[in-house]
């Protein structure tokens, strides 16, 4: 059935700026307007929803509930901006200074991908994981020449890790039509991380797992494209700081297959470009933004935080519920500092 909107609270004449259009900012966005806030979306690709649109396949979410919530937010009265790139058109200094916000919120995700550091990766054929299913799920890659960005996948395709990006990798190769499509990690099953539902849809679609192996060279041709990667087989040793036991090379042991693209798999980080740019911003050593978790605000006043960018890859329920705990935040921020701040200034 339709779904009935709530009731927006009068007007506060608060104004709210949310980076990132993911699931944290968008919590974060419905939240504040159902509070009377003025909310707008500063989203630096050109459709909204972030990791909901570029990352996850259609398959899992299709797309159009993605579009219906976003529908749903402007009829709340949330503005959105689309190619606007926080740190390069306007730093979150400048969102206070030239554009009048009383609060920000940062939810840029984690969108900076990991790579392995090995011989060729560099080759014409090697994605990461998050450019992959951007060039599918955002660009529509499948559909060139219609669409501008194309997949050269080929027919053999290996995406190397084993979380649940890396399942959704396999799954979508193999709907492109790869013929062969092969999953390498370092690991046993047993310590994949993938969610074991997500595991078992891929085993369920023939993806052909190659447990305990692990890359250590990218073979390309003349042209410097992918023909192949050298696999290391590895067996577990004493446990890692993740508790897991760690997986040792086994002396000798190493076997060459011939791939058309590889996919790497392996995590990512949060995405720089904001918080390199925000003078006074306190990051972890992995680089993600240190909050207070009771209000989600920053080392800066009036700057909030929430989602990957604050906790590293996680879930879509996670940024979201963070969204929700940062709204609270910043709606007490506003009335309580903000408010006083105006009147003693008026």
């Amino acid at each position: 059935g339709e779904i009935v909107m709530p009731e927006r609270q009068p007007e506060t004449g608060f104004k709210v700026a949310i980076i990132g259009s993911g699931p944290a900012g968008l919590a974060t966005a419905a939240e504040l307007a159902m509070r009377g806030h003025s909310v707008t979306v500063f989203e630096a690709l050109h459709k909204p929803g972030g990791v909901l649109v570029y990352g996850i396949p259609e398959f899992r979410l299709p797309k159009k509930i993605v579009e219906d919530e976003v529908g749903n937010l402007e009829k709340l009265g949330v503005e959105m901006r689309y190619n606007w790139v926080i740190g390069k058109i306007a730093s979150v200094q400048e969102l206070f200074t030239e554009y009048d916000f009383d609060a920000v919120f940062i939810g840029t995700g984690a969108g900076l991908p990991y790579f392995m550091g090995i011989p060729g990766e560099d080759n014409i054929g090697v994605y990461s994981a998050n450019e992959f299913l951007t060039r599918v799920n955002l660009m529509k890659g499948f559909n060139f020449p219609a669409f501008d960005t194309p997949v050269g996948m080929g027919r053999r395709v290996a995406v190397v890790g084993s979380g649940n990006v890396a399942m959704d990798c396999l799954r979508t190769a193999k709907r492109l039509g790869a013929e062969e499509v092969i999953c390498l990690y370092r690991r046993t099953r047993a310590e994949s991380p993938a969610r074991l539902e997500e595991l078992e849809h891929a085993e369920e679609e023939a993806i052909d797992f190659r447990w305990l192996s692990s890359p250590v060279e990218i073979y390309g041709n003349e042209d410097a494209r992918v023909t192949g990667v050298r696999i290391q087989k590895m067996e577990l040793g004493e446990p890692d700081a993740s508790g897991r036991r760690r997986p040792v090379p086994i002396e000798g042991e190493q076997y060459d297959v011939e791939l058309d693209t590889i996919i790497m798999g392996i995590g990512q980080g949060p995405n720089p470009l904001v918080t390199q740019s925000t003078e006074g911003l306190e990051l972890n050593r992995w680089g993600n933004i240190v909050v207070d978790e009771e209000t989600m605000m920053t080392s800066i006043p009036g700057v909030f935080a929430g989602g990957d960018i604050v906790t590293g890859a996680a879930t879509v329920i996670l940024a979201m519920g963070a969204g929700k705990v940062a709204a609270n935040g910043i709606d007490t921020y506003l009335r309580e500092t903000v408010r006083v701040s105006k009147a003693r200034t008026a």
